[in-house]
């Protein structure tokens, strides 16, 4: 295997230089993390799952008109993507109450809400990822008012995608996480969805059970994270109800 340059290493994820100028390879780890981090452990096939659920989102999206990162899924573990400039905020979509919300504003988890609530996390791990107001991001240009505009266009739309998929196999969507960059082509830049769309950065509950189906699996001990992540995988249809995810090859740099 061809050596290759590493651009950048995440918690659940590396980038490498891609084949051609404005791309990048996406390598998913194993590696599950939560808490800023404070919690860590390896889960074999988890990078699997992530890349191939990813894959099914990414180009949903693009077959609607939303406008991704991704290109095309190279193997098991690894995509091919565009070359963005990540805007350093994590834009939060909430359906239902949950996790910090819940305990930020002493609302009971569950509680469905009014409408769906759009949140800005501004991306620092020392920091922990601090929930930033929309006066804070302009002040400290973030983002421009424009940007901002589009940020929340391109969320409601993915909310009302995923929203349907879910729902379509019996899941509900909860809530979700998702990065945006800016795309230059020219003297012109548009706005799209990057990193990844996976039970890593979304909640997901059995609809008629309750049951989760997303990282909080890992976060409250609640059982394999892999089984909750194949068993979202398998009802998507993004892989055979008897498969199971590849073991982690030996990764080379």
């Amino acid at each position: 295997m061809a050596r290759r340059t590493k651009v950048y290493e995440g918690k659940a994820k590396i980038l490498y230089e891609g084949p051609e100028p404005g791309t990048l390879v996406q390598y998913f780890k194993d590696d599950a993390t939560a808490f800023n981090a404070e919690k860590r452990d390896v889960i074999d096939g988890k990078g699997v799952l992530n890349n191939m659920l990813s894959e099914f989102v990414m180009s949903g999206l693009n077959q609607i008109g939303v406008p991704t990162h991704f290109i095309k899924r190279i193997n098991m573990r690894e995509q091919l993507i565009r070359a963005v400039e990540i805007i350093p905020l994590e834009v939060v979509i909430r359906n239902i109450a949950a996790g910090s919300m819940s305990k930020r504003l002493g609302i009971e988890e569950g509680t469905r809400l009014p409408r769906p609530i759009i949140e800005f996390y501004y991306k620092d791990d020392k920091l922990g990822d601090p929930l930033v107001s929309e006066d804070q991001i302009l002040a400290f240009n973030w983002a421009s008012h424009q940007d901002l505009d589009d940020m929340v266009a391109l969320a409601v739309r993915v909310n009302d995608f995923l929203s349907g998929i879910m729902l379509a196999v019996g899941i509900t969507l909860v809530d979700f996480k998702i990065e945006i960059g800016r795309q230059f082509e020219g003297d012109m830049q548009r706005l799209v969805i990057a990193d990844e769309i996976s039970p890593d950065s979304c909640r997901l509950w059995d609809i008629k059970t309750g049951q989760k189906l997303d990282k909080d699996v890992f976060r409250r001990d609640l059982g394999s994270l892999t089984d909750a992540y194949s068993e979202v995988a398998r009802r998507l249809g993004v892989m055979p109800r008897n498969a199971t995810p590849m073991p982690k090859p030996k990764l080379m740099n």
